[in-house]
């Protein structure tokens, strides 16, 4: 039988360090591996939570804003069904230019009536319109009715208001109409 060589001895050693350098690097590759994996997952983790409080923090913004609007213009149709209240009660005033002492009252009543309407306007937030004839005509708060050629006036002109107006708060309710003089001369 052959004796062993002392290099083929030095070569099981080696083979021997190598497998245990290999199993001991395996498991440090399967451990980093590992917390690769985990961190991975914890960055995802943390990528999720982070957009979800920030969705919940949107929605509790736009829940408040909402309910912001909600207290300030949701009483828009309410106060758009009043207003035509508001234009007979004006109407009734005209109408009665001339107060004697059978109607004297019930002008007063109307008066009062009217200036308890504007109250409540004024305290929810309703402001009137009320273009005055000579001013230019503004689209984004009066309504033309009709354009006319009026001499001594400018095109563009309000030359007669047919009704005020109203803005609840900055919204419009409704825009004043009025008459609009279309001459050129």
């Amino acid at each position: 039988m052959a004796e062993p060589k002392e290099d083929d001895f030095l070569d099981d050693i080696d083979s021997a360090e190598e497998d245990a350098y290999e199993d001991v690097m395996s498991d440090d590759d399967d451990e980093a591996i590992e917390l690769d994996a985990l961190r991975a997952e914890r960055d995802e983790l943390r990528d999720r939570f982070m957009r979800a409080l920030a969705d919940a923090e949107n929605s509790r913004k736009r829940s408040e804003k909402d309910r912001r609007e909600a207290e300030r213009y949701g009483g828009s149709k309410l106060a758009r069904d009043l207003l035509p209240v508001y234009d007979n009660l004006q109407r009734a005033l005209g109408a009665a230019e001339e107060a004697n002492d059978d109607n004297k009252a019930l002008i007063e009543g109307v008066e009062l009536t009217l200036r308890e309407l504007r109250n409540v306007f004024k305290k929810h937030g309703i402001e009137p319109i009320s273009p005055a004839v000579g001013e230019k005509f503004d689209p984004k708060l009066h309504q033309a009715m009709f354009e006319a050629p009026l001499p001594g006036t400018k095109s563009g002109d309000i030359i007669q208001v047919s009704a005020e107006g109203f803005l609840l708060y900055d919204r419009l309710l409704r825009p004043a109409q009025v008459g609009v003089s279309s001459f050129t001369g």
